[in-house]
């Protein structure tokens, strides 16, 4: 008998700990959205090219363009050009570019502003989900010792 009061105590606890890890991991997914482009945006800023590119491909995942360098190599980033929105296929469009790693494109006059406003919606969202997740649990066990 003494196990059955306890057990909706653990399971609030558990699931107050899975709520804040998950929460956790996406709080850390938001900051992501912003350091990643910041830290390819400084990269593309300390050996800056620049070019006439075409956009090749256009998906879900990525927009991919073909250039030719200062050196007169072509280029076609496997990982895709990034800020990508607005982009046609055909359309040709300049680009900066890393010189250290061609691989690492944008559209030029795109910067890595663009990805706080998705950041903060994936904190806002998470931060919602979080709370309603965490009212609903505490109704689910309301009652139960705080033990």
């Amino acid at each position: 008998m003494q196990q059955r009061r306890h057990r909706p105590a653990i399971l609030r606890r558990r699931g107050r700990q899975l709520i804040l890890g998950a929460y956790a991991v996406m709080i850390v997914a938001a900051i992501a959205l912003v350091v990643g482009p910041w830290l390819n945006d400084r990269e593309i800023n300390q050996n800056p090219g620049r070019a006439l590119a075409t956009v090749t491909d256009i998906d879900w995942l990525r927009t991919t363009v073909d250039f030719q360098d200062e050196s007169g190599l072509y280029h076609s980033p496997e990982t895709g050009l990034l800020y990508p929105s607005g982009l046609g296929e055909g359309q040709r469009v300049w680009v900066s570019y890393s010189t250290a790693d061609p691989e690492l494109v944008k559209v030029e006059g795109r910067e890595w502003t663009l990805s706080v406003i998705p950041a903060l919606s994936v904190w806002a969202v998470s931060t919602a989900a979080a709370a309603v997740l965490w009212w609903l649990l505490n109704r689910a066990t309301r009652g139960v010792n705080k033990n």
